[in-house]
């Protein structure tokens, strides 16, 4: 029961945020905030997102920076290969004119396949030193420090990322149809009658299916990255937690779970696209 109990307790350790929180008495940290509610920072989640989009920055512009119409080295082929990559994708996929969706695009595949890649550090590594430097600077439990590394595991961040693509459906939806189109759209399909008393009959039910239809695209898109992710940390914990063989276990799954890594970020981008060219379409 013992054993049970610390094996719960150590996958329960791996899987808790850094949290950040005000309370009556300032700002407290991960325990102290259990009954903060809403207003609580993942701080692990924030530090590593932001630092993981400052490195895909800084990549991208020391490929710029370096590029050259002669023979490429080899960053500035590997860079190419990755911008051609989801241009192709854009092109074959968005049927709308802006240059944001290139752009976007080509952020949220990196920025969440590098968030993503983060799975396959050794899930006793980082939370192990971070628990070390809080007991050597602060006098912390180092049980007591929590760090969780892979972004994406969070629901709070990719929520945050479907977020934003709910806000460019709309802002493309309305762009491209006006104001009065979007409302059409969410009102007049896909039951419609000539009669108009039949039709103001039918504005509510196609209210409901349009608008369940388009809030459950950033919900699924938050989800499946979420899940996948949250998925694949729980096996590498586990795989940790036995112990016995817990290298060449680790091992396998990583080389498997490479595929989810890059699969999960391509997924998310050309979902992302997709969503975003219906918005932007004239038709319905």
């Amino acid at each position: 029961m013992a054993a049970e109990q610390s094996l719960q307790g150590y996958i329960q350790h791996h899987l808790t945020n850094a949290k950040m929180c005000t309370t009556d008495s300032g700002i407290a940290f991960n325990k102290a905030c259990s009954e903060a509610g809403f207003w609580t920072w993942h701080v692990d989640t924030l530090a590593w997102s932001v630092l993981l989009g400052l490195v895909f920055i800084w990549i991208f512009k020391s490929a710029a920076n370096k590029a050259t119409t002669g023979v490429p080295g080899k960053l500035q082929c590997f860079v190419e290969m990755i911008v051609e990559f989801v241009d192709s994708n854009v092109k074959d996929t968005f049927h709308g004119k802006s240059k944001l969706i290139a752009p976007l695009a080509l952020t949220i595949f990196v920025w969440v396949f590098l968030m993503n890649l983060m799975d396959l550090i050794p899930v006793d590594f980082l939370p192990f030193a971070a628990g070390q430097i809080g007991a050597a600077t602060m006098g912390m439990d180092p049980h007591d420090v929590y760090m969780k590394v892979v972004p994406t595991t969070d629901l709070n961040l990719t929520a945050a990322l479907a977020l934003g693509v709910f806000v460019l459906i709309i802002f493309y939806s309305i762009r491209t149809k006006g104001i009065l189109g979007f409302v059409k759209e969410l009102t007049l399909h896909p039951f419609s009658a000539k009669n108009p008393f039949v039709q103001a009959l039918l504005i509510p039910v196609n209210f409901v299916m349009e608008f369940i239809t388009l809030v459950a695209r950033p919900i699924s898109l938050a989800l499946r990255l979420h899940g996948n992710l949250f998925a694949g940390e729980l096996i590498f914990i586990i795989i940790a937690a036995i112990g016995m063989f817990q290298l060449p276990l680790h091992f396998i799954w990583a080389v498997f779970h490479i595929l989810v890594i890059v699969l999960q970020a391509f997924v998310f981008m050309m979902l992302t696209i997709v969503y975003l060219s219906m918005a932007a379409s004239d038709s319905h």
